[in-house]
């Protein structure tokens, strides 16, 4: 029976937990509550093959479509393919998805050529998931602290030995462990507009690179075409995630002269890819003084929308808005990381005994650009692969960046700077240089910015800074525009084979083909 300590406790950390306990001993680490992570946001539901008019094949090829060239096909093929049994896992554990009077509930999102989305409570998915697993982890008796905050994972000859923590009270804690399965999301935090928690701050990314793991395609965060800005208790504004699903029903994007402008950027107008819909609606802003583009929804009328997305129609009544009498201002925010911890189909990652699961890693299956509603299933298909696979004997590094070749240099050689660290600078300074629209002199200017600045106490702040400085140098090595990743000075993909960018501790962007 091995020890396994899982960091974060999403669908991702709970799923681990719960399969890993069958066979060993399991302590579940999270830095804030249970729920506090982003599974309980997640408003688009899950994506799976369930229904008979639809096959693993045919969302094997919408994943593949949207990706852009660069997904790794076995981590695609282990993504849609376990999904189906998956799923069926998760209502056995009682989690309540929508049904109609065929049976389960489906809908359309973008960028899927079947209606294969699953809904729980409408649009609050991920908070029935959340519920259903934290109700199994508990009455699993397994071990839950929380308020821990991720310092390290500890190495020893040469492989994960366990983690350091910070308690709530300030104490400083070691934990040693069989194997280390980080599941701590992803880095939103890094920009000045996300849908994500205040606690994404790509702690398990940035101690997985201190360890020595590889870390992959950092350059690629989606951004959310459709986030609504609301007012805040302090006088400034908070982003509130408007899902993809409104659009799957009907709602269309307008301009500030009424005009539905996706039809002239996209065959499939409102329902194309994430990051062309991210893309035009910056431009349309651009081209109107920075004024937000409206989504408008009122044609699917007051009782529709209070029903199938009743926790969006309740913030938008809770902002004194009716959207189903006038459309509501919406803009694109960070909303998800395609890069991280660089691991296998199984989870592994290239540090021995270190597992890697949901956004915090990467398995290449979501390529330069996730398919709506495969983010939940990545966290439920690949934690669920990782505990199956601890205690087997540890194989090479991921195949798919095993060799890598190095590629021209992108760092910016710079002195260490002495400004102040502050969290909103660097989070503006990312958004701009670093965000839906990019070329080298703003990369650059980037990464003077960040070089600029004072290195912060170990904890979220240094983690932001080492990560920050980490996506802007993947982003200057990647001299193409690629699905999430485009570069206005090169604004088509590249004529070679696609490579994904690979950064070991220490080093500078290095790049592998893609496996065919």
């Amino acid at each position: 029976m091995a020890r396994v300590v899982v960091v974060g406790s999403g669908i991702a950390g709970l799923v681990a937990a719960l399969r890993a306990a069958e066979r060993h001993d399991v302590t579940i680490v999270t830095k804030g509550g249970v729920e506090d992570g982003s599974t309980r946001y997640a408003q688009g539901g899950i994506a799976a093959a369930v229904f008979s008019d639809d096959s693993v094949a045919e969302h094997v090829a919408d994943t593949l479509r949207a990706g852009a060239g660069l997904n790794v096909v076995a981590a695609v093929e282990a993504l849609c393919g376990d999904g189906p049994a998956r799923v069926r896992e998760l209502i056995a554990l009682g989690v309540a998805f929508d049904r109609d009077g065929k049976g389960l509930a489906r809908g359309l999102e973008a960028a899927h050529s079947s209606a294969r989305v699953l809904h729980a409570g409408g649009d609050a998915t991920g908070a029935e998931i959340e519920r259903a697993l934290d109700a199994a982890v508990r009455a699993a008796g397994i071990r839950v602290v929380t308020g821990a905050f991720l310092r390290d994972v500890l190495v020893t000859d040469g492989a994960a030995s366990g983690v350091a923590l910070r308690l709530a009270g300030g104490t400083d804690v070691e934990l040693d462990a069989d194997a280390v399965v980080l599941a701590t999301g992803g880095w939103g935090q890094l920009y000045a507009h996300t849908t994500n928690p205040e606690i994404a701050t790509g702690d398990g990314v940035a101690a997985a690179y201190r360890a020595g793991a590889l870390l992959a395609d950092l350059e690629f965060t989606q951004f959310h075409p459709t986030a609504l800005r609301l007012p805040a208790a302090d006088g400034g504004s908070r982003t509130f995630l408007v899902s993809e699903a409104v659009r799957g029903e009907g709602a269309v994007l307008r301009n500030a002269r009424g005009e539905r402008f996706m039809l002239d950027v996209h065959p499939d107008a409102e329902l194309a890819p994430r990051d062309v819909v991210a893309r035009g609606i910056a431009v349309e802003m651009a081209a109107q003084d920075g004024l937000p583009v409206v989504l408008d929804a009122t044609a699917l009328g007051a009782d529709f929308l209070a029903h199938r997305f009743p926790t969006i129609d309740a913030a938008c009544r809770a902002a004194g808005i009716d959207w189903s009498r006038e459309p509501v201002p919406v803009t694109p925010a960070a909303h998800y990381a395609m890069g991280g911890v660089a691991t296998d189909v199984h989870g592994r990652t290239s540090l021995p005994r270190l597992f890697a699961v949901g956004e915090v890693a990467c398995t290449g299956a979501h390529g330069a650009n996730r398919l709506a509603s495969n983010s939940l299933l990545e966290g439920l298909v690949f934690a669920h692969r990782a505990a199956e696979a601890i205690g087997e004997t540890w194989p090479e590094p991921p195949a798919w960046v095993a060799e890598p070749s190095r590629a021209a240099s992108a760092a910016v050689e710079l002195p260490e700077g002495d400004e102040p660290f502050d969290r909103a600078r660097l989070q503006s300074v990312l958004w701009t240089g670093a965000g839906l629209h990019r070329d080298r002199a703003g990369l650059e200017r980037a990464a003077r910015a960040l070089a600029a600045l004072r290195e912060p106490a170990p904890g979220e702040d240094a983690n932001l800074l080492q990560l920050g400085r980490l996506v802007v140098a993947s982003a200057l090595s990647r001299e193409e525009s690629r699905g999430a990743h485009f570069r206005s000075d090169f604004p088509l993909p590249a004529a070679r084979t696609p490579r994904h960018t690979v950064l070991a501790p220490l080093s500078v962007p290095t790049e592998v083909t893609v496996p065919c």
